[in-house]
């Protein structure tokens, strides 16, 4: 059934148009603590940062679970394809396992909401050593837009040699 509000009850501050559709047609699918587990450790091979701490882990899988429909499925087969347990494998294993799923539109559902979850999450920032956005800052020109100190200075020189000649022919003229 359409909506029948008008357009501008749909217009959020600003002019933006609202959302007025209705929410996702399931309900987060309750998972074991063995599928969550299972879950994690694919985030954690698919985005490997050994030494960052679970935290942005466990939320990017909270984010999958709310958008990912038949995920229990999903982890099962993985377990399958696992042999039994994926969490039990070693990482060289487990990724095997990861690479040979990849295709799947199981991990491209996971893929495709756990990129922007687990990279929008303000602690990975901090690890990564991203400042945040800085258009509200003015910009990064003079705010750190040249502090790579581990990289070696650029040799930045003139152009002093004879001007090239133009190799393509005038727009509109006889070729």
């Amino acid at each position: 059934m359409p909506d029948e509000s008008s357009v501008e009850d749909q217009l959020a501050p600003g002019g933006l148009r609202q959302d007025t559709t209705s929410e996702p047609d399931h309900e987060p699918e309750p998972l074991t603590e063995a599928q969550r587990r299972t879950l994690v450790r694919l985030i954690r091979l698919a985005y490997p940062h050994p030494d960052f701490p679970d935290g942005p882990y466990q939320r990017a899988a909270e984010a999958v679970q709310d958008a990912v429909g038949p995920l229990a499925e999903g982890l099962d087969q993985l377990d399958a394809e696992a042999g039994g347990s994926f969490i039990e494998l070693g990482d060289d294993e487990a990724t095997a396992v990861v690479e040979r799923i990849a295709d799947s539109d199981f991990f491209g559902l996971v893929h495709g909401t756990v990129i922007v979850a687990l990279y929008d999450d303000h602690e990975m920032w901090e690890l990564l050593g991203y400042e945040g956005p800085s258009f509200d800052k003015g910009g990064y020109l003079d705010r750190g837009f040249d502090d790579l100190d581990w990289l070696p200075r650029p040799r930045i020189e003139e152009y002093t040699a004879e001007q090239r000649a133009e190799v393509v022919p005038p727009a509109g003229g006889d070729h």
